[in-house]
């Protein structure tokens, strides 16, 4: 089952909770119990060196008075022991023993409380022995050793009542977070609730210009917002331009079946000789070759990037092809080629051809008895392919709406073609990674400008 956003995010913030409270939980663990361990050691060397004080004391009156070496020469008893440890009380923290040697035997004297389970031979200095914490040391002027011991056990009890404070504190911690944690990505995933029913709200309802709630440069959510609605916007666009397209395709297709349907018939209608019958095929063979001439360039248009032919293509083969063919296709027209060296693309041959051959007759076509130069240059990683004419240009109010599928201004509507030459080339430079772009004025002349990347 896949979780919801805000129950991962939730669930995110208990983890995080949790693991910032066993770290924290780990080092206040560390830390107390260290605090604990030293506070015990640092008492137990004082109540030792505080013993060992007063045993030196009495071992040095006893060598003195020249009594015997040993644990009798000091005269220390139990007693003398137990008020030496303070341990008469009821909190009985510490447990004291003496040992030395005595007439070859090891002697030793000890509190009453003193584990009979600790060893003779103990290295010197502070060690922990299960429950007990010890330090052993040598009294000076003396081969006797004095062994101090503490009950270490409020350790361990302090480390079980960590661990049963902490078993109840993470689950709480965990709980607690998971609450909080959903509440507040409830409401930090609230706008994205509201985005998303405006969303689904502009789909159902088609009305892509719609503004989406919230859209702006606040925060992320809110250029999200404004990046939907800037989509839907361009959506909106294209699928206007789609319809009118769709609209003028239908249209400039719908005139040459008609026509085609109507000379079948009037030759069908009755008998005629030969001859007429060979003009009659012929003129249906032009709108055959019109209607397939505009699905070839309806079908270049629908192009995908993805179907591209990705191989070098020699530009300046397919300018001069074009020059070429327009010089035959109209003897009369001045059409020149400026392309100084070889310039090679990587791209699809046969969009590209068909692009350079479009520029090159619209402005034959168009500009009749005006000279037309397709010049063809490369700079600063760049390849550039102008196509100029010396004409009559055009206003801006239709050189804006130029490029546009099956735009034809008023002028040419009566002429060849259907509008969709400059939109081909504008399509061919975009599926290459480049650009086209129109200039014009009235007098001087129209160039068409294909740029594309080296």
């Amino acid at each position: 089952m896949r979780l919801t956003l805000r129950l991962r995010l939730a669930l995110f913030s208990a983890l995080a909770t949790g693991v910032a409270v066993l770290l924290v939980a780990t080092g206040l663990f560390f830390a107390v119990n260290s605090f604990l361990r030293q506070a015990q050691v640092d008492r137990l060397l004082t109540t030792s060196a505080v013993i060992a004080v007063q045993l030196e004391a009495a071992l040095q009156r006893a060598q003195d008075r020249n009594w015997p070496f040993g644990l009798n020469g000091i005269k220390i008893t139990r007693n003398d022991l137990e008020e030496l440890a303070d341990t008469r009380g009821k909190n009985r923290a510490f447990e004291v023993r003496i040992q030395g040697v005595q007439a070859g035997q090891v002697s030793e004297l000890h509190t009453s409380r003193f584990p009979a389970d600790v060893p003779m031979k103990l290295p010197m200095g502070v060690g922990l022995r299960g429950d007990q914490l010890l330090t052993v040391q040598e009294l000076r002027g003396s081969d006797l050793r004095l062994t101090v011991i503490s009950d270490a056990r409020a350790l361990g009890e302090a480390r079980e009542a960590f661990a049963r404070a902490l078993a109840w504190l993470l689950p709480l911690a965990l709980l607690l977070a998971l609450g909080v944690g959903w509440l507040v990505a409830g409401r930090l995933l609230r706008p994205v609730r509201t985005l998303e029913n405006a969303a689904r709200e502009v789909g159902e309802g088609a009305e892509l210009r719609r503004p989406l709630p919230g859209a702006g440069e606040d925060d992320e959510l809110s250029r999200l917002a404004l990046t939907l609605q800037g989509t839907f916007g361009r959506l909106a666009d294209s699928r206007d331009r789609e319809q009118a397209f769709m609209r003028a395709a239908a249209h400039d297709l719908r005139s040459p079946l008609a026509a085609l349907t109507a000379r079948v018939e009037g030759s069908l209608a009755r008998d005629r000789d030969p001859a007429r019958y060979r003009t009659d095929l012929q003129e249906i063979g032009t709108d055959i070759t019109r209607l397939s001439t505009l699905t070839h360039h309806l079908l270049l248009l629908a192009r995908d990037s993805s179907q591209l032919a990705r191989a070098p293509v020699p530009l300046r083969e397919l300018a001069a092809d074009a020059v070429d063919r327009a010089r035959e296709l109209q003897p009369e027209a001045d059409v020149d080629l400026v392309a100084p060296r070889p310039v090679t693309v990587l791209g699809d041959r046969v969009l590209l051809g068909q692009a350079v051959w479009n520029l090159t007759t619209n402005a034959v076509r168009h500009a009749p008895g005006a000279t037309v130069t397709v010049t063809l240059e490369e700079a600063d990683g760049e390849i550039f392919l102008k196509v100029h004419d010396d004409g009559p240009g055009v206003g801006a109010d239709v050189l804006a709406r130029l490029g546009e599928a099956f735009y034809r201004p008023e002028a040419s509507r009566s002429g060849e073609g259907h509008g969709l030459g400059l939109a081909l080339a504008r399509r061919a430079a975009e599926l290459h990674s480049g650009t086209l772009t129109l200039s014009s004025a009235p007098g001087e002349g129209f160039t068409v400008t294909i740029r594309l990347p080296g």
